[in-house]
């Protein structure tokens, strides 16, 4: 299984191969790929040094799977090039999830809809991914009317920059700045860039691709995403207004046995999730459910997700299991 790892030098890049360690994924050999500012590097993967090659050099070795975490602009121009040497691209970037010709893939929702004629497949945005997996038992069981998402949205989403950034604060240093604003002892009520309609891209990606995923245009969605100073991972406050009653301990039950969610909800012992603690692991977080009492039908959730692991890398490299499991590729 030859496995290339395209933006294998930047945040996500490295989660990647971390986190195809961790998972034994069964690589016989590893490329790892990056712009041409870092060919010639050397990465460590498994105790072994591997030299990080140009894009196209990646094609011409014609991989099994490429794992892109590179940017939109790099998706749209070199996916399609790994796809017609035969390599199954699993693109990270947002430039591929809305394309009605691809499949936004959360594998523990819709991993079987992939067959071996999907030769590139979108992961989804970071902040998309934990919100679904909560979402989509419940909206099996109860039929999700409306979902009203605010984010708390780490630093690591934007890339290095703004962890750099952070810290310069911290010290009081002055340096480069990933935001327009300081971010220490400030909350950014802006992820990504405006669009028309007044919302950002980062919005408009929980609003599109929350149907997609979960194959129903008739749940509407508005989201406000904020950045705050956090480096662990994702946390969002969802309201969902089902068309069905529900029992909130049914809810709890519910979520409980749902692959890669983890129900931390206990207000006698301070239970409930926070990115401190999310940071590092895989799976997804959810507490403090419970009944919004304003109007019917209606439940508060808090789900906190580590954003380069669940929303990035780890769905990535799920996604090529379940296509070396099913003998897609």
């Amino acid at each position: 299984m030859r496995i290339a790892v395209v933006g294998a030098t930047g945040m996500v890049g490295e989660v990647m191969l971390k986190v195809l360690a961790e998972r034994n994924f069964p690589v016989t050999e590893l490329i790892p790929v990056a712009s041409e500012r870092s060919v010639g590097k050397e990465i460590e993967y498994k105790g072994k040094k591997y030299k990080v090659v140009g894009m196209q050099t990646a094609v011409d070795m014609k991989a099994d799977i490429a794992l892109f975490s590179a940017g939109g602009d790099t998706s749209l121009e070199w996916a399609p090039k790994f796809a017609a040497a035969g390599t199954t691209v699993i693109d990270n970037s947002s430039a591929w999830r809305m394309d009605p010709t691809k499949k936004l893939i959360v594998p523990e929702i819709n991993a079987t809809e992939l067959t071996a004629a999907d030769k590139i497949i979108a992961n989804p945005n970071c902040s998309t991914i934990q919100m679904v997996l909560v979402l989509a038992p419940l909206h099996k069981k109860y039929n999700i009317k409306r979902v009203i998402v605010s984010t708390y949205q780490s630093i690591t989403g934007t890339g290095v920059k703004a962890v750099q950034q952070l810290e310069n604060e911290y010290a009081g240093v002055q340096g480069e700045m990933a935001y327009k604003y300081p971010i220490h002892r400030n909350a950014i009520p802006q992820c990504d860039s405006f669009e028309e309609n007044g919302y950002t891209k980062e919005e408009m990606k929980l609003v599109r691709e929350t149907k997609k995923i979960l194959s129903d245009n008739t749940i509407a969605v508005t989201a406000t995403a904020v950045r705050v100073p956090i480096v662990g991972g994702h946390s969002e406050a969802v309201n969902v207004e089902f068309s069905n009653d529900f029992d909130v301990n049914e809810v709890r039950n519910i979520l409980h046995h749902t692959d890669g969610v983890v129900v931390q909800d206990n207000n006698d012992t301070y239970t409930y999730p926070m990115p401190m603690y999310a940071q590092g692991k895989d799976d997804v977080f959810v507490g403090r459910i419970r009944r919004d009492e304003s109007q019917e039908n209606t439940l508060n959730m808090w789900i906190v997700a580590d954003n380069l692991r669940k929303g990035a890398a780890t769905n990535t490299i799920q996604i090529a299991e379940y296509l070396i499991a099913a003998k897609l590729v």
